[in-house]
């Protein structure tokens, strides 16, 4: 089943278009065909957006822990058994091959399952008071109507993650999901919808970013934002946010080094790395991009790694085989080709691909830079692609301080067969996430986030749930 729903706003309960009739084009990234088109949200429809989720949350919050956790529990169950269907609108506008957007769709139902179980452990306490008689209650209550921003790179799993939380809280939400991958939000909203999700707790719109997100913030109806984006684009939202003193959770994305020791087996490293890195395009703000490689190993990591990239089948998501889609939008190919052509002017090397694949469709081929220079662009700035610059280094206190360098501090891993480098590199690198000889550090039961510019706040594990709650302490004693 391929087909592509009707794209529409989700205001109080209801599927509808804009109030002006104003529409943007959706395109598939591997054909460059139009998939639909995407409703522009109008002031007046984020004006109604607004008033719904204000309605949601008395709604919502009401409602027992129990009985929220059954809708979302529903919603989870749809969507695996929507899998196939879902999978392939993920394919089809964000451009992943249909096995990655299958495990994605796990993962969602992994979030909103682990999510409705952590809503009913939002427990608060008694403390004993010190004057007699009297006791103190701490409980915890959800914070209210959130704004969702989700960027096009996992495109249901990122809408996944700050709805069920939201929900899970007692929070009712809106949700301004990519203009790029719109249906893949709509289809999760519509399974909360077909579970017995009440009007107005989730309310979807779309549009431009900066003007939706400026009338919605401007409301004080909003009382907490969740972003997931660039670091300038979180500043803004930081600034605009201290006007009303919204809270934020900010996930701006990483530059992720990968410490490669001389102890490892290098056809093992290259098979858990080369699909690591090339995993969605490399648009994963996880994924392992700086690889610092000991000396002993340089050579013949690259030459390893370079091998293993050629032979990925790169083509359209929805074929059998392909390995690895198109990148998001025709701007990717133009900073590929940025990103490769300041590291040539810096003496890197191109042991393989670097430059774009045919002339339709936003393909560009698996890359690997050799001897990238630490000040090139590739190596300061998050490419966001499907390239792996190399380097080498000599000392674990060398590259632990080449490795922090950046503002950026997201996710970090190491490979060694030793347990003392192990720690010592783990204790070292400046990241939220860390992985020891593996690149998942990110399940629903544990927390997502990072430290420096790469933004503050987590999402998954309980910890993502207290972000949408207040503590509220009541003294009380027996009145006399």
């Amino acid at each position: 089943m391929n087909a592509y729903p009707d794209l529409k706003l989700l205001i109080n309960g209801e599927w509808r278009s804009s109030a002006t009739g104003a529409t943007l084009d959706v395109i598939n990234p591997a054909t460059e065909e139009v998939l639909g088109a995407l409703p522009a949200a109008a002031p007046e429809d984020l004006d109604a957006a607004l008033q719904s989720a204000k309605r949601g949350f008395a709604t919502w919050r009401a409602m027992s822990p129990y009985a929220r956790a059954q809708i979302m529990m529903d919603a989870a169950r749809l969507i695996r058994e929507r899998t196939e269907a879902i999978a392939a609108v993920v394919t089809l506008e964000n451009g992943k091959p249909l096995a990655e957007a299958r495990m994605e769709i796990g993962t969602v139902v992994d979030i909103l399952q682990f999510s409705a179980e952590e809503g009913k452990r939002l427990h608060g306490r008694i403390v004993e008071g010190r004057a007699p008689g009297v006791r103190h209650y701490v409980v915890k209550e959800p914070v209210g109507v959130c704004l969702a921003i989700t960027p096009w790179n996992f495109p249901i799993n990122t809408v996944a993650k700050k709805i069920g939380a939201a929900l899970g809280a007692g929070c009712s939400v809106i949700l301004k999901a990519s203009n790029e991958t719109p249906a893949s939000a709509i289809v999760l909203a519509q399974a909360l919808v077909d579970a017995g999700l009440p009007a107005g707790v989730v309310n979807v719109v779309f549009g431009p970013s900066a003007q939706l997100t400026k009338h919605l913030m401007a409301s004080d109806i909003v009382r907490k934002v969740s972003l997931t984006g660039s670091v300038p684009v979180g500043k803004q939202l930081a600034t605009l946010a201290s006007d009303r003193m919204q809270r934020l959770t900010m996930e701006l994305g990483g530059h992720a080094p990968v410490v490669v020791f001389d102890d490892v087996d290098i056809g093992k490293a290259v098979d858990l790395l080369v699909p690591g890195k090339f995993r969605n395009a490399g648009q994963i703000c996880i994924s392992p991009t700086r690889f610092f490689v000991q000396d002993a190993i340089y050579s013949d990591f690259v030459d390893a790694f370079t091998e293993r990239a050629a032979a990925i089948k790169v083509g359209n998501g929805m074929e059998d085989g392909t390995l690895m889609g198109p990148l998001a939008n025709y701007r990717r190919l133009s900073a590929m080709d940025s990103f490769v052509e300041d590291a040539r002017n810096r003496g890197a090397t191109i042991t393989t691909g670097g430059e774009r694949i045919g002339n339709h469709g936003y393909f560009f081929a698996p890359t690997v830079i050799k001897d990238a220079p630490d000040d090139s662009m590739v190596m300061t700035e998050e490419p966001f692609g499907p390239l792996a610059p190399m380097t080498r280094f000599g000392s674990i206190d060398e590259v632990a301080e080449r490795a922090n360098a950046l503002e950026l501090g997201l996710a970090s891993y190491a490979l060694t067969n030793s347990l003392d480098r192990a720690t010592q590199i783990g204790d070292a690198l400046q990241a939220g996430m860390v992985g020891i000889n593996t690149v998942a550090v990110a399940i629903p039961e544990t927390p997502f986030g990072g430290v420096k510019e790469s933004g503050y706040g987590v999402e998954g594990g309980p910890e993502s749930l207290e972000h949408y709650v207040v503590p509220k302490s009541i003294a009380q004693k027996p009145f006399l």
